[in-house]
């Protein structure tokens, strides 16, 4: 009856975490779990609890022999964003506070560990009110909301004592909520290089559309707006192991696949040709809206593999150390949008806007050092480049952050209880626009935290 209720709770969390949870590392969390992200998001060679499941699913072999743990954790991310126009006053992202549950199950009897788990893989968000020039003066909203999250279900084995190997199957899901405002000129050199093309006699109007510099091109999908957030299901997995070299020193390595996601649909969706060239036939200032479908084609979240080492140096205290590869030039090199509707005499629109992000080298530092029985702090640095380049980062999606400087601690106030927390301090970094992607800068900035209650049996 107990595992039957963990596993409920478990399956609860999931369905809160449907429209919670946002990034770091791109759009990927640095680690797991703040035992984890208190050590610079080291993972790879150490026992880090349920976490190891979404980090590397081989160290929840290096668990006691005939333990059981369910960790329960609560988050907040805190990213601070701000787009900065030649000329215009500045627009502060509404977009502070993002939460992430998780919670975790593990068992391990003789060979074999295995449980389940729920966590926020990661994503991103911003908003920004009407006025602001994000807007592209559509006098609208705009604000983007992207999450993943994941049901894990691993399984480690204990081949020799020294080794470990671990796999599990992650059954993901993602979301994607948009209020997207372009102007015309920009919908315009999209169409000029084959980025944008439309059909259907609601197509008609769109050169005329396209040649009014002040028009302005507004799509909405979400659930703060006219419709529903855009979503999509599929699955990843993961594969890890563990050695230990020698008493003190255990290696560490693991591959996260990317994920297999069906295209993300919206019904209900809007797009709005908001004519103040007079343009298209009427008064100007008209504007058109065409309620259709969304579909957002092949989004996923990148492969990540990399290998790591946990030093014993004394019974006290441990250092961590893991590299990690982020393969987002595959997983962002277009955002890839199509949008059909009936109005109009039916039209049919499919755009594309360049991203080309470049790969991430993530390299994590840490240490845990234990002062008493009961209490350990924790101490690391995340170091990894800016993935997004100067000409395609859009305010929108500005995850654009490079290092992280982490503290954390953990309490244990009986054998079968304990607590660990992490902060996470993430300096500004501010990214630049040639003039040809439209002479504007974004400063992006994160104070982050995580608190996590584990209960043994």
């Amino acid at each position: 009856m107990k595992k039957i209720t963990i596993v409920v709770l478990l399956f609860a969390a999931a369905a809160m975490v449907a429209k919670l949870g946002h990034a770091t590392n791109g759009m990927l969390m640095e680690g797991y779990g703040p035992i984890s992200t208190a050590m610079g998001g080291a993972y790879m060679a150490y026992d880090n609890g349920a976490g190891g499941m979404a980090n590397n699913p081989a160290t929840l072999g290096l668990m006691g022999e005939g333990t059981s743990r369910v960790d329960v954790a609560f988050g907040v991310l805190g990213p601070d964003v701000v787009a900065r126009h030649t000329s215009m006053p500045d627009a502060d992202s509404g977009g502070t506070v993002y939460y992430m549950p998780a919670a975790g199950w593990v068992q391990k009897q003789e060979l074999l560990t295995f449980g389940v788990g729920m966590f926020v893989q990661g994503g991103m968000g911003t908003e920004y009110e009407e006025s602001d020039w994000v807007g592209a003066g559509s006098g609208l909203t705009t604000r983007s909301e992207v999450g993943m999250g994941n049901i894990v279900v691993p399984v480690a084995y204990d081949i020799t004592p020294d080794l470990t190997i671990g796999g599990s199957f992650d059954y993901v899901w993602g979301w994607m909520g948009l209020q997207m405002a372009m102007p015309a000129g920009q919908m315009g050199g999209l169409a000029a290089s084959g980025n944008l093309t439309a059909s259907g006699a609601g197509a008609l109007g769109l050169p005329g559309f396209l040649g009014g510099v002040t028009n302005v091109g507004y799509f909405d999908f979400s659930d703060e707006g006219s419709t529903e957030n855009a979503d999509a299901t599929g699955w990843a997995g993961k594969l890890g192991v563990t050695y230990k070299v020698v008493e003190k020193l255990t290696l560490g390595a693991a591959y996260h696949s990317k994920t297999r996601l069906g295209d993300y649909k919206a019904s209900g969706a809007q797009m709005r040709m908001i004519d103040n060239a007079g343009t298209m036939g009427g008064a100007a200032g008209t504007t058109y809206t065409l309620t259709g479908d969304i579909n957002l084609v092949d989004f996923q979240f990148p492969e990540t593999y990399g290998a790591g080492l946990a030093y014993q140096v004394r019974d006290d205290l441990m250092l961590v150390a893991d590299y990690k590869r982020i393969g987002w030039a595959r997983a962002m090199k277009d955002f890839h949008m199509t949008f059909s509707s009936a109005d109009m005499g039916g039209i049919s629109m499919d755009m594309r806007l360049p991203q080309d992000w470049k790969d991430q080298d993530v390299f994590n530092f840490g240490l845990a050092y234990r002062t008493t029985a009961a209490l350990t702090l924790r101490a690391g640095v995340n170091l990894a480049n800016n993935p997004i380049p100067d000409n395609t980062v859009s305010p929108l999606f500005p995850a654009i952050v490079k290092h992280h400087y982490t503290f954390g601690a953990g309490y244990a106030f009986f054998k079968v209880s304990e607590l660990n927390a992490s902060l996470a301090y993430v300096p500004k970094v501010t990214s630049i626009t040639p003039a040809t992607s439209g002479s504007y800068s974004i400063d992006h900035s994160q104070v982050n935290w995580q608190l996590m209650y584990t209960y043994r049996f």
